[in-house]
């Protein structure tokens, strides 16, 4: 299947590692010129270089941008316009919200679980819509968390967060739909990234057993009977920016082995 991805032009934030830089990879092998982002710029270099070791020659930049900070977010979506002319697919993530229970839970970070997690997808979509109107084949994708659908013990920001950035995706699929933008969401469970096997050693330390055990219990939870693997959710989040599909709009996708047990 051919999914037209040549040349198009694909800003991914928070992708110098894990889902993000996943995602890159795959997109790269499409053929799309790739922006990654991250706020540490030798972590950054370093992907950009592993990146193009992977797929080969390939137009890759790498844009240093704080996603809690509006300024930073301008200036990455016009370095990403100065360097190829236009935008694609914007790809909106970022690291996790912080962890906790609801009581002990200060104001300041709520203030960073709202900055860090729904405001910056705002200001990246609001930054690059623009743009993303003058393309041929407009695709914006969020990336939250099987917790939109179903609430994760301990990540409280994120079970809060999570389904605000799914309700701005499914208000965007609405107005952006008549400028040919489409507007998806992917929604993935446990997947093996830094973030998980941070979460993972936190909950071991809590049950007082090892990180493997934990991640055991993890697996065995998930119908599929294991951890995801980074490159599994990105073959799906490329298939959903892609002209494959073309007619998928206000969509929340799961990619979580099939944890989540609602029907709706």
């Amino acid at each position: 299947m051919d999914l037209n991805l040549t040349n198009k032009v694909a800003l991914i934030a928070a992708s110098s590692e894990g889902l993000g830089f996943a995602t890159a990879v795959e997109l790269a092998k499409e053929g799309a010129k790739i922006v990654l982002n991250g706020r540490e710029i030798d972590k950054l270099n370093k992907a950009v270089t592993q990146l193009k070791n992977q797929v080969g020659n390939t137009d890759v930049i790498g844009i240093t941008a704080d996603l809690t900070n509006h300024a930073d977010i301008k200036n990455l979506v016009e370095k990403t316009v100065a360097k190829f002319a236009g935008i694609d697919i914007v790809i909106t993530n970022a690291g996790g919200p912080p962890t906790g229970q609801f009581e002990g839970m200060l104001d300041d970070a709520w203030q960073k679980g709202f900055n860090l997690t729904l405001l910056s997808a705002v200001r990246l979509i609001q930054e690059s819509v623009p743009y993303l109107k003058k393309s041929t084949a407009a695709s914006i994708l969020t990336i939250t968390s099987v917790s939109m659908k179903q609430p994760i013990p301990g990540l409280l920001m994120s079970n809060v967060f999570r389904p605000a950035v799914a309700g701005l995706t499914k208000t965007l699929s609405q107005e952006l739909g008549k400028h040919n933008i489409r507007v998806n969401s992917i929604l993935p469970g446990w997947t093996a990234t830094e973030r998980s096997k941070q979460l993972i050693a936190k909950r071991a330390a809590a049950k007082n057993i090892s990180e493997i055990e934990e991640a055991k219990n993890i697996a065995a939870a998930v119908p599929l009977g294991r951890i995801a693997e980074p490159e599994e959710f990105a073959k799906v989040a490329t298939f959903l920016v892609s002209s494959a599909a073309s007619y998928v709009n206000g969509e929340m996708m799961l990619v979580d082995g099939g944890s989540y047990m609602g029907l709706l």
